[in-house]
């Protein structure tokens, strides 16, 4: 099933969807992806289906200015990724569960790897 989510970081409401399993949920996952990329790219949707398939709900979404999301790209950078995605991973603490898996495409992997010290629950 898929479900529209929108969360705040900085200020700004970022857009994103989570897909989640037919079955119960094992757990969360967080997807991030490449530089100028959005959560709908073709690898982004294939790794969520695949994901969903074996139990896990994944949320992606749109880094700031990019896609859905509110923001102007030009004033994005590399902080500003590692802030959304701890945003992001709150955001399913509050209101699902958090992400015990963190999954990145292209820079979206270095930008999980600076956020997973920020998130306690992924192992």
């Amino acid at each position: 099933m898929r479900q529209k989510i929108s969360f705040k970081s900085a200020g700004l409401t970022l857009a994103g969807q989570l897909e989640t399993p037919t079955s119960d949920i094992k757990f969360y996952a967080l997807f991030a992806h490449c530089f100028t990329c959005g959560k709908d790219i073709a690898a982004a949707s294939r790794i969520s289906r695949a994901l969903t398939q074996q139990g896990i709900a994944v949320l992606r979404f749109d880094f700031t200015g990019l896609g859905n999301s509110d923001g102007d790209f030009a004033n994005s950078n590399f902080s500003s990724n590692i802030q959304d995605l701890i945003a992001a991973a709150d955001h399913l603490r509050e209101h699902f569960k958090a992400p015990q898996l963190l999954i990145g495409h292209s820079l979206g992997g270095a930008a999980v790897l600076a956020a997973a010290e920020h998130i306690a629950e992924v192992q």
